[in-house]
């Protein structure tokens, strides 16, 4: 959820900010424009004042007498000296295109373009404010224009053309400060919303870790209502009284599959010694008796698998550091003379006992229990004359204990069902057992965070792991 909650913020913050950002970027670029609009404005109302003497002088006379001389080589002077000042090209032009002064020497007003729009625009007694705007990608020039004007008629026009180098670099400048508060912005709304993202997240990283903790077992997990939003706090409080509700029930149910084995298992002893009894007077070769006794007997190993699940799923267990190749050893040596009576060969590969030994952190008991109902399903189903294989690894978070039968082994689909309670293979159905031996081992490793897994072993047979870890979970 966080791979997908934080860059939602993020695009949804950086759409904010671009928004706001190139509005504010494209103002600044016209305020900047107006700025030097405004200044060259000032500049051709200012020659254009020098310029009106000399025109309204010039169309009464057709020659031009020393004061108007005066004047023009005055307005001639300003220009040139503006335009070594500033760079900005000037002229004062009539009204059909020929120049009655202008700098640089022998400037003329092009045919067509930005410049001849601008001039044309004043003839008509418009005068340039609002040129088209300069971006810093544009290498292009400012053309402003000024009329001219004598008794209402517009009798001549004063032009600019200046060079937008520096504008371009301040609307540049500008920008790159802008972007570097956005940049800036940007970085703070991340590490907001990394931090929106954590505490909106934090029930769910913690309702998801406990879920897993009870789907594994671990019924007592609850979740601590901390931080977040309100509607996730509700949720928690919501899940953790769902799972004391599912706790009782798994209790009761517990509680009554022990108490109902144990109330279960005395009147069945008692009905075990008088089929033994009953059996004693009745004649030579009635077999009735025995195969009731027999069916008798395989109630009560039922019995005393259901009491002893309930149990295994019932204790929390005390989980300690335990060497475990030590423990697996002895209790390999416990099994071989039932290996043995089964014409069956169990072999032990692990580390040697005056070595460095493999330690887990598991309970004794259980890993004990585990490891005990394995090795009887394992010699159970292995014909004679095969083999048994123990072997105790020791991995980098967890230590490994796989044993491997050389029996017949299950298909595929029938390894996804194993360890399923009452479950048992249809080619098995012959063999003695409840099918809860592989359910208990289940639930005892469970008890410390072990865990137990199935796999075939070739050339046949089964492959059965319990991993337990090498240090204590984390709380």
């Amino acid at each position: 959820m966080r791979s997908r909650l934080l860059p939602l913020l993020i695009v949804l913050m950086a759409g904010v900010l671009l928004a706001l950002g190139i509005p504010l970027a494209v103002s600044q670029a016209a305020a900047q424009q107006q700025r030097v609009v405004v200044d060259r404005i000032d500049d051709t109302t200012r020659f254009a004042a020098l310029a009106q003497f000399v025109t309204a002088r010039n169309e009464e006379q057709s020659m031009v007498d020393s004061v108007d001389g005066e004047r023009l080589h005055t307005l001639r002077t300003e220009l040139a000296r503006y335009q070594q000042l500033y760079g900005i090209s000037a002229g004062v032009f009539y009204r059909n295109s020929t120049a009655m002064a202008e700098a640089p020497a022998k400037w003329r007003l092009p045919a067509e373009g930005e410049l001849y729009d601008a001039y044309e625009s004043a003839l008509l007694g418009r005068r340039a404010h609002d040129p088209a705007q300069v971006w810093p990608w544009q290498h292009r020039r400012l053309a402003i224009a000024s009329p001219i004007v004598r008794d209402g008629d517009v009798v001549a026009v004063v032009v600019t053309d200046s060079p937008t180098g520096a504008l371009r670099s301040r609307i540049l400048h500008g920008w790159m400060l802008l972007a570097a508060g956005e940049l800036a912005a940007m970085v703070i709304a991340v590490l907001c919303a990394v931090r929106l993202t954590a505490w909106v997240l934090l029930p769910v990283a913690k309702l998801d870790g406990v879920t897993h903790d009870i789907a594994t077992g671990r019924m007592k997990s609850r979740v601590r209502a901390t931080g977040g939003p309100p509607e996730l706090r509700r949720l928690v409080r919501s899940f953790n009284e769902m799972a004391d509700n599912v706790e009782a029930v798994l209790d009761q149910q517990r509680a009554f599959v022990a108490d109902a084995s144990h109330q279960l298992r005395n009147p069945l002893s008692a009905l075990l010694l008088r089929i033994e009894l009953l059996g004693l007077e009745l004649p030579e070769g009635h077999t009735e008796a025995e195969a009731v006794k027999e069916e008798g007997l395989r109630l009560a190993q039922v019995l005393d698998d259901l009491l002893g699940l309930a149990v295994a799923e019932n204790s929390g267990g005390r989980p300690e550091v335990i060497d475990v190749g030590a423990l697996v050893r002895t209790r390999t040596a416990a099994w071989r003379p039932v290996a043995d009576r089964a014409c069956v060969e169990l072999d032990f590969a692990g580390p040697p006992p005056d070595g460095q030994g493999v330690t887990g952190w598991a309970d004794a008991v259980a890993l004990s229990s585990a490891l005990d109902a394995v090795l009887d399903n394992a010699i159970k189903f292995t014909p004679a004359g095969a083999g048994v294989s123990v072997v105790v690894e020791a991995g980098e978070d967890a230590a490994a204990v796989v044993v491997a039968d050389g029996g017949p082994g299950l298909a595929d689909e029938e390894l996804a069902r194993i360890g399923d309670r009452f479950w048992r293979s249809p080619r098995h159905q012959n063999v003695q057992g409840s099918g809860l031996g592989l359910s208990i081992a289940r639930s005892l490793l469970r008890q410390g965070g072990g865990a137990i897994a199935y796999g075939h072993h070739e050339p046949t047979g089964l492959r059965v792991t319990l991993t337990v870890p090498r240090t204590a979970p984390a709380p």
